[in-house]
């Protein structure tokens, strides 16, 4: 078995233990992601985004880079046990030499504050895909969910500025994936438009089987898939499962988390995106360590008891591989070479 992730929060969680005086491995942790739980898991390469959360006061650039630094000490300390990749064939080599492989990401397009400049510096330091909104409105353009709007209610009205515009176009360019999780249903059409490659949705599962404005419709999964990109299922169970909520939560509240949801909830999604999109759009993104463990799948060991699920879904070997590291693969193969 073989695993590829599109989406983890692991850095973000290094960085948060390094500046409260706690020294925390990627080596071995209490968190959902660590090597050992990686290899546990079958992984031949996991992506570590690196997550920004805008705060007043605060350059997000400047945090990027603290984030950064905090990769690239974790790659060197762990130098002979996973490294750092930029295309495909930087993970065929190091699976082919036992060592594990780390794409970088970036969640949440503000950091680069509208410049053209930073974007091309967070390539040159190796990150390769980037989502283009978290939960605020930035420079690129505006996300589904806001402190400003409820959970169920899409924005189909602001979509990419005309800067946003013109960073997808450069990430094209230059070849870094365009990531569309967190980005409004008007934003996401804008990709589609500006776009000519394919794009993912790093970690955002199916509207239809549950109707939080971070999953995709039926239409976004059907054009996705056509565009030859991937979505990767999120487990987060406020993404699998609804948990009806009373209106005072419903709007301008986090959604309460670690509600439950089974592993079946995980392959369901698998199903319906598969139905709509075809099996080649489905793959793995599962936000550990930014989401609430998921009951039934507290870390990346975890991934053969879903790759188990699957296959009790009723998803034949083949299909199985696919969602688990070839559909991703794919894409990294015809964007990053």
């Amino acid at each position: 078995m073989k695993v590829i992730d599109m989406h983890c929060d692991t850095i973000c969680e290094l960085l948060a233990a390094k500046e409260q005086g706690r020294e925390i491995s990627l080596r071995e942790n209490d968190l959902m992601v660590d090597l050992k739980k990686l290899r546990k898991g079958g992984y031949i390469e996991q992506n570590f985004a690196l997550f920004v959360e805008k705060k007043e006061g605060e350059s997000p650039f400047a945090r990027v880079k603290k984030m950064l630094a905090v990769f690239k000490e974790q790659m060197e300390a762990n130098e002979g046990q996973i490294t750092q990749v930029e295309a495909t064939e930087d993970i065929l080599r190091n699976e082919a030499e036992g060592r594990l492989s780390a794409l970088l990401t970036v969640e949440e397009g503000g950091v680069c504050e509208g410049k053209l400049d930073n974007l091309h510096y967070l390539y040159e330091q190796g990150v390769r895909m980037m989502t283009l909104t978290w939960n605020f409105p930035n420079e690129l353009g505006y996300p589904n969910y806001s402190i400003q709007r409820d959970f169920y209610t899409p924005d189909t009205e602001n979509g990419l500025t005309e800067i946003g515009i013109r960073f997808v176009q450069e990430m094209e360019k230059i070849g870094m994936i365009v990531d569309v999780s967190h980005l409004s249903d008007a934003g996401f059409y804008d990709v589609l438009r500006y776009t000519k490659r394919p794009f993912v949705a790093s970690h955002s599962n199916a509207r239809a089987i549950c109707p939080w404005v971070r999953n995709l419709t039926d239409d976004m999964i059907r054009r996705l898939a056509e565009r030859g990109g991937v979505t990767g299922l999120n487990y987060c169970a406020d993404f699998l499962r609804d948990h009806p909520l009373d209106e005072q939560e419903r709007v301008g509240r986090r959604p309460k988390e670690g509600g439950y949801a089974s592993l079946k909830d995980i392959a369901k999604h698998a199903r319906h995106m598969a139905d709509i999109g075809g099996i080649d759009c489905v793959g793995l993104g599962s936000d550990f360590d930014g989401i609430p463990p998921h009951p039934e799948l507290s870390g990346a060991d975890g991934i053969p008891k879903l790759a188990a699920e699957f296959a009790r879904y009723g998803f034949h070997e083949s299909e199985i591989d696919k969602i688990l590291y070839q559909n991703v693969f794919r894409v990294y193969r015809e964007i990053l070479g």
